[in-house]
């Protein structure tokens, strides 16, 4: 088949990857326009758009893929399908019904559960120990299409955010190619979601993000490892801001207040929460680089025995 594929971050790269190795033809790659990065506002590359140039295929970076001329272009290239994977843009039902075998997404949750933007973060913030990727025949609502199939995969304990992401990553772009092969072959048929199984995934603010000591230990350390390596949990101790990284916990039946910091040594930062106490074992002080705390408390101290807010 003749496809046109949609991505933009390196959670997409395995599936151009593995479509451009397939017996499929990628005719095009459609990426988000480059954007300015850092203090020196240099423009970067989305990851899609570095790993299509190192494949050598053509590439277009619209700023709005709504626009008509862009569907014209779209059109020019005849796809049979139209493979998205984290794009970043809504596309108009004219886009959808472009390709013969319409848009195929691969969504990183087992929809219905974990509609949205966010689904790997909040997979691990809600505590789920099983989750996957979701194949799906795309519509103009929210991750709301047809499902093809499914991959599940298990999410350890102390498995983080960034872990997940490549392991499911790698299953995504196996799924992928697996839908299209029996999609072309007409060996598959799609299967409508149950919307009352359904939740969202929203994106991240600071409200999301702050770490609450009222919760349960277990709840603090999954919104922890959910948001770690990004966007990161944080909670804040004299008007700074402080992001943790890697945690654990125990329970504790002590009568300390939720927040209070009961000491802090070579193992972690102990803090109290509802039920337990969460043990902060990596740490990003304002302005400095993220580290163990073991490798901070060398030349620095941590305050003990004060409540955190």
């Amino acid at each position: 088949m003749n496809v046109i594929f949609m991505g933009t971050p390196g959670f997409a790269v395995p599936t151009l990857e593995k479509l451009h190795k397939s017996a499929h033809n990628v005719v095009l790659v459609v990426t988000q326009p480059d954007k300015p990065f850092g203090r020196g506002k240099k423009l970067k590359k989305s990851e899609v758009k570095e790993a299509a140039e190192s494949l050598e295929l053509e590439i277009f970076q619209p700023d709005k893929i709504k626009k008509q001329e862009n569907i014209d272009v779209l059109r020019k290239y005849n796809p049979d399908v139209i493979v998205v994977v984290a794009y970043g843009q809504i596309l108009s039902k004219e886009i959808l019904t472009l390709p013969k075998y319409g848009c195929i997404n691969v969504h990183a949750s087992l929809l219905p559960k974990l509609r949205g933007a966010a689904p790997l973060n909040w997979a691990i913030i809600n505590g789920e120990t099983i989750t996957g990727v979701t194949t799906m025949q795309m519509d103009v609502g929210l991750d709301t299409g047809d499902m093809f199939l499914k991959s599940e995969v298990k999410i350890d304990e102390n498995m983080n955010v960034g872990e997940l992401h490549d392991i499911l990553m790698q299953k995504g772009a196996e799924l992928l190619i697996e839908t299209l092969n029996m999609i072309e072959n007409n060996e598959i048929t799609s299967k409508k979601q149950d919307d009352s199984l359904s939740n969202y995934a929203p994106m991240f603010n600071n409200e999301n993000r702050k770490i609450n000591w009222n919760l349960n230990a277990k709840n603090i350390h999954d919104l922890i490892r959910g948001l770690s390596p990004w966007p990161t949990a944080y909670f804040t101790m004299d008007e700074k801001t402080i992001k943790v990284y890697k945690s654990s916990y125990i329970k504790d039946d002590s009568n300390y207040e939720p927040g209070y910091i009961i000491k802090a040594n070579n193992e972690g930062i102990f803090v109290k929460a509802k039920d337990g106490i969460v043990i902060l074992k990596e740490i990003q002080m304002p302005g400095k680089k993220k580290m163990t705390v073991e490798a901070y408390l060398r030349g620095n101290k941590f305050p003990e025995k004060i409540v955190l807010s």
